[in-house]
């Protein structure tokens, strides 16, 4: 079958100039993989096959050269395309190499062997995808290595570019799981990232066009892209970038061009309105301004007035200066006259300073020379301490030494007496006896135990249905007992009426603490009648399932009740209300002194009485609050009364009656629903049912005797248990018995054969002992030297205290002479300092007002100084009006002076008219303004709109035709693929204003009857979108720019019919073959035209130039079609080649049972023997 490929693995193949010597060095490089030249081909080796699983099969198993030629397609490779993959822990794969063909590639393989991991991942990861997402399998990179493996590794050969490589490139990609990182290497060299997607660029490699490169998890998403993406996949597809410049061109020029024009329009809007604005405020502004000229003279003015107030400043600060520097001169003169009393204080206070500093230097010294006797003073006891270990030491090592004689004596003792033990004979010990007698004992004990089980269960049973009879009668006597009180006539009543009802009310009185306040019973048991004359009136206005009702008085009492009912109890006939409510809520409609008039006597809620909760139950469901009771029947003249009136519900002693009121039809709209009083059942004084009370007196006897029976029963179980466990027990005592008696024995023999180990492990501890003693005077004399040693240390630290100890006295003595020195010095300088205190005080007093004066003079200095800054700001900040003012400011002007100009000057301003808007003339001026710049603005907005329209008129002309005449080509091609399956399809560009909305339309039509519609989700189904998809893409197969296309199971949505025409179709597109094929069918059998079947060895040849261009250049780019099954017998062509995925835990371990070239050679051979027969 020419087609069909295993994944090989190929030898290295030499260069164009060494191929004449690569056969006789075949041997050699047999087991090295072939670099492939420019072309894509290599000479195969057949000496080391290796198979999908990893494996390598043996040269005999292989299929030979010659064969393989005979069936090898002549097309090359596309620049670009993939040459070989190899894979190593990659996904599902330990390690695999397979080499696709140049045209149409079909990877067939059953779910789950890994043709998606082949290449949708491999490629994306492989050629160093920007994103992950593009492959929809993963999110991380480390989802790639194989489970249980810390690394992946990647290698994809592509098709060389003549022009540029001289050899094929060779990209590798390491994937670390560890640190979920991935590294790139080219031709062999340590690369980036970057690098590996520049290199793919530069083959026009798109991985995140879906146009090129469909994986399957993108298929749904390449379905939902819009005419607006496709457009631009479409392009990127199939035309050059500069196209897609132009289109990014047009686009973004058209957004500058809209946003132009906006910006135009609201400008000339803007200087309208303005212009409009300046005409109506003309008059009232040129008003306005000649009251600004008078506001102007006043700002000026004021401005001023700094000025006035540093002139002021300057004369008072140089006033004081004159005075600060006469009390400085008095000063002086005054220090001159007392300067020879004040230097004698001086020089004592010199000398005072001298002799405290000497004072503290030695009491430094004498501190120093503490700490050094504190230090060898600590040394010397240390040494002491020293000594002392020392000698524990030795008393220690002696007391060993004591201790190692006597257990020398000891271990000699032991020594001989083990020897006797040897000498001595030994008797045999038969233990399988003793292990025999012990399982006896555990039979019967198992045998005693298993009565005991079964006679224990027999009396669970008997205890169980004991209980169960002793409950019974329990029961029964309670009922007997009810059955003469009033409460239990009622429970019984509520029995014959619900039997389900009467059980949920036994269980809730059991259970009343499981809720959270009382749960009440029906109103059968929980309620009575006060006047029994009445009872019948009552029951008639009380329906049975009102009279059943069990009231909760919370929600979660109700939703926690209503559970155990229904589904743990398995209760059906059960009634239950929430009622939260109060009873006084519910008021009668009149009241009860004015019911004598309608002839009733009261109401029905006056008659009863019950549980409150279970009263405002009955009133929210009978309203026996409104329903009135009357003794006597009711006279036409009451009736009328009652029909008018707002009582609706009433009962007398032989009827009941119900108004019915319709408002919306007026107040006569009523009806009246009479019906008779029924007899009451419920709230009756009855007598006892004798049957009912005979029935449980017998029910009673018989279980009591039932009960004793079985109790008689237990008793004699409980004996014979008793029996059991004593045989039990003294089997058990027997073999443990036994079993003491066995450990005792096998210990004598465990300990006997012991005995020689024991009596080497003695010797060798004596002989051991015996070493420690000798070791032992060896450590004693180590520590007597040791002693030596530190007893010459002491003499010398001793030597070293008394030395410091001299030193610290003679510190002292130093330090008490510096002291005394210090006092006299004290005392002198006290008695010169008081002598002198008058002089210092008139010093003080007279530095003090030179001090202040000084302050006076800076202060004024100071606010000199700060109006002066005040006055800089105010002329960086003056108009040009203000700097002319200064300059004509009169120099004796006072402050005074000034004030009276600006109260001149501001009572004129009073004397004019003030307008309320004060930012009339501001807001013309800035208008006017404006008006001046939108008018230069829209000039130079319309120019630049000018060239916004000619760039993109100029860039549209360039790029529109070009675009129709690609859109036109894949039209034609698309409508021809169509026409092959009977359908009929066009491609046409939807042409919008506004460039970016600008998009790809394809019509389809599937049936005659049919018009072309557009293509999307809700017009056809999964399978006519499917078979579109794919014929879209095919019709750029011709057109595309990538070197290579990717369509995983795009051929799953559609039917067998278009699966066989889409194939048919994709394998004459891919592969450059016309309509009609000349191939093999899907068994592998070769076929003609005709369908006859042709013999081993004759070639399947096409005719015309359509075979020719496909024999040596293919169809177009490399394509791949990835799918877990086929039709049968599907057209094939020569430039096909199928990858076959042999993937599994069930793999043989023997690689040369896969092999799928002798599989088909095998079958093709079995058809021909029956083709004969």
């Amino acid at each position: 079958m020419p087609s069909a490929v295993t994944p090989s693995r190929r030898s290295r193949e030499t260069s164009f100039d060494d191929q004449e010597d690569a056969s006789s060095h075949a041997a050699s490089s047999a087991a090295k993989r072939a670099r492939l030249n420019i072309n894509g081909h290599a000479m195969p080796s057949f000496q080391n096959l290796q198979l999908s699983n990893g494996h390598i099969a043996d040269d005999n198993d292989t299929l030979q050269e010659e064969t393989l030629h005979s069936r090898r397609s002549k097309s090359k490779h596309q620049p670009g395309s993939i040459v070989r993959v190899k894979l190593a822990n990659f996904v599902t794969y330990t390690a695999v190499e397979f080499l696709p063909g140049p045209s149409l590639n079909m990877v067939i393989g059953p779910n789950g062997t890994g043709k998606s991991e082949n290449l949708v991942l491999l490629i994306g990861q492989g050629t160093a995808s920007n994103r992950v997402q593009h492959l929809g399998r993963a999110k991380d990179v480390s989802e790639f290595v194989k489970h249980g493996e810390q690394e992946a590794n990647i290698e994809i050969e592509l098709a060389a570019d003549p022009g540029r490589h001289r050899r094929n490139p060779v990209i590798k990609c390491n994937i670390k799981r560890e640190n979920n990182k991935s590294t790139f290497s080219i031709d062999g060299k340590p690369s980036n990232k970057k690098a590996v997607i520049e290199l793919c660029k530069s083959f026009t490699i798109q991985i995140d066009n879906l146009c090129q490169f469909l994986p399957q998890d993108k298929v749904v998403e390449f379905a939902a892209m819009t005419p607006v993406e496709l457009l631009r996949s479409t392009q990127r597809a199939v035309a050059p970038q500069e196209m897609l410049d132009m289109h990014d061109e047009l686009k973004e020029h058209r957004q500058k061009q809209k946003s132009i024009q906006a910006k135009v329009e609201a400008d000339h809007d803007a200087l309208q309105n303005l212009e409009n604005r300046q005409r109506m405020q003309a008059d009232d502004v040129q008003r306005m301004r000649e009251r600004e000229v008078i506001k102007e003279r006043v700002r000026l003015l004021e401005a001023s007035r700094p000025f006035a107030e540093y002139r002021e400043a300057k004369a008072k600060h140089v006033e004081a200066a004159q005075k600060r520097d006469a009390v400085r001169k008095e000063l002086k003169d005054l220090e001159e006259d007392v300067e020879p009393s004040l230097r004698a204080v001086n020089a004592k206070q010199i000398y005072h300073q001298q002799v405290h500093h000497a004072s503290k230097e030695r009491k430094k010294a004498v501190h120093d020379a503490e700490t050094n006797v504190d230090k060898i003073d600590r040394k010397l006891k240390t040494l002491h301490e020293r000594k002392g270990e020392l000698e524990g030491d030795v008393e220690a090592e002696k007391t060993a030494g004591k201790e190692s004689r006597k257990e020398i004596a000891r271990l000699e003792q032991n020594v001989v007496r083990l020897k006797k033990q040897i000498e001595e004979p030994h008797p045999d010990i038969d233990i399988s006896d003793f292990n025999e007698r012990i399982r006896e004992k555990g039979r019967e004990i198992d045998e005693a135990r298993g009565k005991i089980v079964d006679l224990k269960r027999k009396l669970e049973d008997l205890n169980y249905q004991g209980q169960q009879k002793e409950r019974r009668v329990l029961q029964a006597q309670r009922d007997l007992e009810n059955l003469a009180s009033q409460a239990g006539q009622q429970e019984a009543k509520l029995k014959t009426a619900s039997f389900d009802t009467f059980r949920a009310w036994e269980w809730v009185k059991q259970n009343q603490g499981e809720f959270e306040q009382r749960v009440f019973g029906p109103p059968i048991v929980e309620c009575s009648v006060t006047d029994l004359d009445c009872v019948d009136q009552l029951e008639t206005l009380l329906q049975k399932t009102q009279l059943l009702t069990i009231t909760c008085q919370t929600k979660n009492d109700f939703k926690k009740l209503s559970g155990i009912l229904h589904d743990r109890l398995r209760l059906a006939e059960i009634n239950l209300q929430h009622m939260d409510g109060a009873l006084n809520e519910f008021q009668p409609p009149v009241p009860r002194h004015e019911l004598a008039r309608y002839g009733l006597t009261g109401w029905a809620l006056d008659y009863m009485t019950g549980p409150e909760p279970v009263m405002a139950m009955l009133c929210a469901n009978a309203r026996l609050e409104r329903a009135g009771l009357g003794n006597r029947d009711t006279t036409p003249e009451q009736f009328e009364l009652l029909q008018n009136g707002p009582i609706e519900n009433w009962v007398t002693k032989k009827s009941a009656y119900r108004i019915t009121r319709r408002r919306e039809y007026g107040p006569s709209a009523t009806s009246t629903n009479v019906r008779d009083v029924r007899k009451a059942h419920v709230w009756t004084n009855q007598p006892v049912d004798l049957g009912a009370k005979r029935d449980l007196q017998e029910n009673i006897h018989g279980w009591q005797s039932e009960a004793v029976t079985m109790r008689e029963e237990s008793d004699g179980a409980k004996r014979t248990i008793q029996q059991l466990q004593s045989t039990a027990r003294e089997s058990e005592e027997q073999a443990n018995a036994l079993k003491v008696e066995k450990a005792r024995r096998q210990k004598m023999m465990t300990d006997i054969r012991a005995l020689p180990s024991k009596l080497q492990q003695e010797e060798k501890k004596l002989a051991n002992v015996k070493q420690s003693i000798a070791e032992v005077r060896q450590r004693i004399q180590a520590i007597a030297d040791k002693q030596d040693q530190l007893t010459r240390e002491r003499g010398e630290t001793a030597l070293m205290y008394v030395a410091a100890v001299e030193a610290l006295q003679n510190r002292h003595a130093e330090l008490y002479e510096a002291e005394i020195m210090l006092i006299e010095a004290n005392s002198d300088v006290a008695f010169l300092i008081e002598k002198n205190a008058s002089i210092k005080q008139l010093l003080s007093s007279k530095r003090q007002e030179v001090e202040q004066r000084a302050s006076e003079t800076k202060a004024l200095l100071v606010h000199a100084k700060r109006i002066i800054q005040k006055i800089e700001v105010i002329k960086q900040n003056a108009d040009e009006a203000l700097q002319q003012h200064f300059q004509n400011i009169p120099r004796e002007q006072t402050s005074e002076q000034l004030e009276d100009e600006i109260s001149s000057e501001k009572a004129r301003l009073e004397l004019m008219h003030e307008s309320n808007d004060r930012g009339v003339i501001k807001d013309f001026e800035q208008r006017e303004k404006r008006i001046g710049q939108l008018r230069e603005r829209l000039e130079e907005m319309r120019d630049e709109l000018g060239d916004a329209e000619e760039r993109l008129s100029g860039i549209r002309e360039r790029w529109e035709p070009e675009l129709d005449r690609l859109v036109g080509l894949i039209s034609k091609s698309f409508g021809e693929n169509m026409k092959e399956v009977g359908c009929a399809g066009e491609v046409g560009v939807a042409k919008e204003e506004d460039f970016e909305n600008w998009a790809i339309r394809i019509l389809v039509k599937f049936r005659e009857s049919e018009p072309l519609t557009p293509l999307d989700s809700h017009r056809q189904s999964g399978g006519e979108r499917a078979v579109s998809t794919i014929f879209y893409l095919m019709s750029l197969q011709s057109l595309t720019r990538s070197p290579f296309r990717v369509v995983d199971e795009i051929n799953q949505g559609m039917d067998p019919r278009n699966e066989r025409l889409v194939h048919r179709r994709m394998v004459g597109i891919a592969c450059g073959s016309p309509s009609t094929l000349d191939g093999v069918n899907g068994a592998g059998e070769s076929f003609n035209s005709a369908g006859t079947l042709l013999e081993d060895g004759e070639d399947t040849r096409m005719n015309g130039s359509n075979a020719s261009a496909m024999n040596e250049h293919g169809g177009g780019s490399q394509y791949f079609l990835i799918t877990p099954k086929l039709l049968p017998s599907l057209t094939y062509a020569r430039g096909m080649r199928v990858l076959c995925i042999a993937s599994g835990e069930r793999m043989p371990e023997e690689a040369n049972k896969v092999d799928f070239r002798r599989a088909v050679e095998m079958a093709r051979g079995l058809r021909r023997e029956l083709a004969v027969r």
